[in-house]
């Protein structure tokens, strides 16, 4: 089960960067919450310049599968 039920609506990088944000919404206030929040900034910023839509559609999938993680932790 996906943290958000949006998770198969996601389909570019910026879609992808709000739906992580919200989820970071669902963990405990605090400093896990900017952890995680710090990660996804860092990660958007590291693949921005990233052009092949197969490999954006794998970090997606990839970036939906961990926040899933996170999310059951």
């Amino acid at each position: 089960m996906s943290p958000l039920p949006e998770a198969e609506l996601v389909r570019s990088s910026v879609q992808l960067y709000r739906y992580l944000l919200r989820c970071c919404r669902r963990l405990p206030p605090g400093h896990i919450q900017q952890h995680y929040r710090h990660a996804i900034r860092q990660s958007f910023k590291v693949h921005a310049d990233e052009d092949d839509p197969e490999r954006i559609q794998q970090i997606i999938k990839r970036a939906i599968e961990d926040a899933d993680w996170v999310m059951n932790k």
